[in-house]
C-alpha cells in the first residue's frame, strides 16, 4: 500500500460525516507505519476500543470505513477465523460492523464481518506478527494469500458502498 497522509486519511471516509472524520483519531506516527507490508491501513481507537477504522486504496483512491465492534465478551476463548485474512485463532477476532455509505447508513443499515481485533491482517499474513495460537497450515504461496486478502477486503468495502 502507498503511504497516506493524515489529510488523505480523513478525506477518505465514506460512511461517516465530514465532521466525524475530522474528529476521529488517526495513527500518531504515520512515518513508522510499514506501508510496504500493508494491503490496507487498519487501527482501533485507543480512547474508544469498540471503534475501529479501515482505509484501503480502490482504483487509486483512498476509501475509509468507520467500524464498531460488537460485544467484546462474545466469542472470548473460542476459536474463530478472520473473514479477511482467514487467520484462525483462539480469541482475537471480533465482529466489526460498518454503517453503509449514504442514505442506507443514515437509515441504520450496516454490514458486518469477522476481523482480527487489531485490524493487522496484512502483518499476520506475512508473518510480521504472531497470533500466539496454533493456526492452520497454509499451502497457498504468499502472493496468493495476499490476493485473497485483497479480494476479501474489496468485497467487504464493496458491500458497505452498495446502494
Amino acid at each position: 500500500m502507498d503511504a497516506l497522509t493524515e489529510p488523505e486519511i480523513r478525506a477518505s471516509f465514506v460512511n461517516c460525516s465530514k465532521g466525524e472524520a475530522r474528529r476521529l483519531p488517526v495513527p500518531r506516527d504515520l512515518g513508522a507505519v510499514p506501508w510496504a507490508d500493508l494491503d490496507y491501513l487498519g487501527w482501533r481507537d485507543p480512547q474508544s476500543p469498540a471503534r475501529g477504522y479501515l482505509v484501503v486504496r480502490r482504483d487509486g483512491v483512498a476509501q475509509g470505513l468507520v467500524l464498531r465492534a460488537s460485544d467484546r465478551t462474545a466469542g472470548v476463548g473460542r476459536r474463530s477465523m478472520c473473514s479477511l485474512c482467514l487467520t484462525a485463532r483462539t480469541g482475537g477476532v471480533s465482529l466489526l460492523v460498518a454503517p453503509r455509505a449514504g442514505k442506507a447508513g443514515q437509515r441504520g443499515d450496516s454490514v458486518g464481518t469477522y476481523v482480527c481485533d487489531d485490524l493487522q491482517c496484512s502483518l499476520y499474513l506475512r508473518g510480521r506478527l504472531s497470533t500466539g495460537s496454533v493456526g492452520m497450515h497454509e499451502t497457498l504461496p504468499l502472493e496468493d494469500r495476499i490476493a485473497r486478502l485483497e479480494a476479501n477486503v474489496e468485497a467487504f468495502v464493496g458491500r458497505v458502498l452498495a446502494a
